[in-house]
């Protein structure tokens, strides 16, 4: 069984998927850009800026399931430029402070709408 989580507070998907799935008591969150939801632009600025956007659009939904980043299990971050990897972890380490998830971080050689961070997520219920 599963279902389909939508957060109107995070960016709405640009293709045929969904923002986060719910199934066997975990959240299947979907890659996140650094999208503004509210102006539907990107947030420029460097891959830390954008790395706390995408935290915040991930946020979101997981706010929709009442849960939280304590929730989340496992992220993957992909990367423009794997040279951005200690800046992006200086931003992501303020929000995975206590018991962190494991997590996946790969170069890629592009991303939607050319960002420098992407970071999709695997939470689970209490």
């Amino acid at each position: 069984m599963k279902k389909i989580v939508k957060s109107e507070r995070a960016p709405q998907p640009i293709g045929p998927y969904s923002q986060a799935i719910k199934s066997g008591g975990f959240l299947f969150i979907s890659g996140q850009t650094p999208l503004d939801a509210h102006t539907g632009q990107i947030v420029y600025g460097g891959v830390q800026t954008q790395t706390h956007q995408v935290i915040a659009n991930l946020k979101s939904i997981l706010e929709k399931e009442n849960l939280a980043l304590e929730n989340v299990v496992k992220t993957t971050v992909f990367l423009k430029d794997i040279n951005n990897f200690p800046l992006m972890n200086e931003a992501y380490a303020k929000y995975f402070t206590n018991e962190p998830p494991a997590r996946t971080t790969v170069e890629v050689s592009r991303l939607p709408m050319d960002v420098e961070v992407e970071i999709d997520a695997i939470a689970v219920y209490p």
